[in-house]
C-alpha cells in the first residue's frame, strides 16, 4: 500500500511557501503605494466609541476636502451621522457602513469600496489602545489591496493596549480573509 506521506509533505511545503509569498507581497504593495500616494485621501473611523467620531469631526475640520468613512453596527450609524453633521461634514462626504460585526470585518467590509473609489491612502482613526490591533489588520487586509493607512489615535486614558492574543488572533483571521475571503467571524459570536 502506497503512503500519502510525500503528498502531505508537498502540501505542507506548498502552503508554507504560499504564506511566505503572501506575506512578502503585502509589504511591497504598501511601499509602492506610500511612494505613489504620500498624502491620505480619506478618513476611516472605526466605530464602537462615539468619542472617536467626535475626534474625527474635529480632525476633519482641517481637512475638509476628505470624505469620512465610518464602520459600526447599523443601530449606531444615525448617531455617527448626527455627530459629524454638527462638525459640518456634508452628506455626500459621509459614508456609513453597518455590515461589520467586529474589528476585522470593519476592514474587510469596506476594502472593496475603498479600492472602487480609488482610495489608496487613508487616515485610520481609532482609540490609542485599539490602534496596534487595527494597524495589524489594516496592514494585511488593506495592504493586500494596495491601500495604506496613516494612523491617528484618540487618547483613551487606558494604560495598556489590547492583548497580544487578540492581535495575533486577528492577524490570523486577516490572513484567512486574504486567502479565502472568509474572516472566521461566524465561528465565535463574541469576537470584537
Amino acid at each position: 500500500m502506497k503512503s500519502n506521506f510525500p503528498n502531505r509533505r508537498f502540501f505542507s511545503w506548498f502552503a508554507f511557501g504560499l504564506l511566505i509569498v503572501l506575506l512578502g507581497f503585502i509589504p511591497v504593495r504598501i511601499a509602492v503605494t506610500f511612494r505613489s500616494f504620500p498624502t491620505p485621501q480619506a478618513i476611516f473611523v472605526l466605530g464602537g466609541n462615539f468619542e472617536r467620531t467626535k475626534f474625527a469631526g474635529k480632525f476633519w475640520q482641517s481637512r475638509r476636502d476628505l470624505d469620512i468613512w465610518v464602520s459600526d453596527f447599523p443601530q449606531y450609524l444615525d448617531q455617527h451621522r448626527q455627530i459629524l453633521n454638527k462638525f459640518g461634514v456634508l452628506p455626500q462626504q459621509l459614508h456609513l457602513d453597518g455590515t461589520a460585526t467586529d474589528t476585522v470585518t470593519n476592514f474587510t467590509s469596506l476594502v472593496d469600496d475603498f479600492t472602487d473609489d480609488n482610495l489608496q491612502h487613508i487616515y485610520l482613526i481609532t482609540s490609542d489602545y485599539h490602534m496596534r490591533r487595527s494597524r495589524v489588520i489594516a496592514t494585511v487586509v488593506l495592504g493586500s489591496r494596495g491601500v495604506v493607512v496613516t494612523p491617528v489615535s484618540l487618547a483613551s486614558g487606558r494604560d495598556e493596549d489590547e492583548s497580544l492574543v487578540k492581535v495575533v488572533r486577528d492577524f490570523g483571521r486577516s490572513l484567512l480573509w486574504v486567502v479565502s475571503g472568509k474572516t472566521g467571524a461566524g465561528l465565535n459570536p463574541r469576537l470584537d
